[in-house]
């Protein structure tokens, strides 16, 4: 059914799995598309009352595929684009089950707005976590920039976008960016325990919680992403975007303009 992801439920439990090892789960346009119909699924989905996120092979996400964005051959319709990552993020915010993230090796750009849009976070100490959306000129989407400040508040999330810095497990702990830092290679693990931990707990009611304080802010989420959206859409037309994705293909430092 899906190509780039996979979800398995097993009773009340479901794994999500971003399925592109090759490409360390680098969210091409198909991918932001299968997230986003996977968890409109699952809003629909009574049956499922955790789901546990985490990406194969050496990575969770290393965040938007640059190579799709340079190719000729099938350009990226930004605008279409925008329309499945804002709809991957409301459908991840509103989801009707406690969300698990559990992070190894990176985790950036958009991967790491997936990751902190989900309820409790995992990662292992050797982790890279970084929005580093500026480093090709861009911002953050996928509700970063809402995710963010829901974690550790503006002046905060202002300093992590716009330094793009790039931290371990237990750094991003320190700042309050996550829940919980394992044992490197123990991620997987710690994450299936914890999710055990919920099943066997009035899990009901926590979900029942998490609407309450999630329902107060969704208008503020469909505002945020409409202006990420337009924001975007007139980031990838500047000279510094262009310029910071072909430094980043040539291995090189970008010499940003302003422009």
């Amino acid at each position: 059914m899906f190509t780039t992801v996979e979800l398995k439920k097993e009773g009340r439990l479901a794994h999500l799995t971003l399925n592109r090892p090759a490409s360390m789960n680098a969210m091409d346009s198909v991918m932001m598309k299968e997230l986003a119909d996977v968890f409109e699924a699952l809003k629909r989905d009574a049956t499922v009352q955790v789901l546990v996120i985490q990406g194969a092979g050496r990575a969770f996400s290393a965040g938007g595929d640059i190579k799709a964005m340079l190719d000729p051959d099938s350009p990226m319709d930004i605008g279409n684009v925008m329309v499945d990552v804002s709809r991957l993020a409301k459908a991840l915010y509103t989801l009707p089950q406690v969300t698990i993230a559990v992070v190894h090796g990176a985790a950036a750009g958009l991967g790491f707005s997936l990751v902190l849009g989900c309820d409790y976070i995992i990662a292992e100490e050797e982790s890279k976590l970084a929005m580093n959306f500026i480093g090709i000129g861009l911002i953050p989407d996928g509700a970063g920039h809402f995710f963010l400040k829901e974690r550790v508040g503006i002046p905060q999330a202002k300093n992590l976008i716009w330094s793009g810095k790039v931290m371990n497990g237990q750094e991003a702990l320190e700042k309050g960016l996550i829940d919980e830092v394992t044992a490197q290679g123990k991620g997987a693990e710690r994450g299936e325990a914890f999710a055990h931990k919920l099943l066997a707990s009035p899990i009901a009611a926590m979900i029942a919680s998490k609407h309450i304080l999630h329902s107060q802010k969704t208008a503020e989420l469909e505002n945020v992403l409409k202006m990420e959206s337009e924001a975007q859409v007139a980031m990838r037309k500047t000279a510094d975007h262009l310029e910071g994705i072909q430094a980043f293909v040539e291995k090189r430092k970008p010499a940003f303009a302003g422009k």
